[in-house]
């Protein structure tokens, strides 16, 4: 029974948390850029670097990255048509569940290549 509960507790709660919306673009800037900030830091500092302007353990830099690299990349794992990898290593896998992230990752990658930081 409690463990019934448990796990009714957990698709509860799962079903929300995806459920939330990421900002739109409509939202500002700031805001798209600080959703981008929190999903890189969760998925993908682990691989790539906790600053994004430096090689990962894994992964290259990926400050400045396109729109359509970072599309490429997550949702497929591949990467565009004519696109010269900086790494032949093709370790990362798809994070298809990022797919409504892409537009705030980007936002937040190319904020800090044009800030400087």
């Amino acid at each position: 029974m409690f463990r019934a509960l448990l796990v009714g507790l957990f698709l509860m709660t799962s079903s929300m948390a995806c459920t939330k919306k990421a900002p739109q673009a409509d939202a500002g800037p700031g805001a798209l850029s600080e959703r981008g900030r929190k999903v890189y830091l969760a998925s993908c500092s682990s691989c790539h670097n906790l600053d994004p302007t430096k090689d990962g353990s894994l992964g290259p830099a990926v400050v400045g990255s396109s729109l359509e690299l970072i599309q490429h990349r997550v949702v497929t794992g591949d990467y565009p048509p004519d696109y010269k990898p900086k790494r032949e290593t093709r370790l990362m896998v798809a994070l298809p569940h990022l797919k409504e992230d892409v537009p705030a990752l980007h936002a937040y990658l190319n904020s800090i290549s044009q800030s400087g930081k």
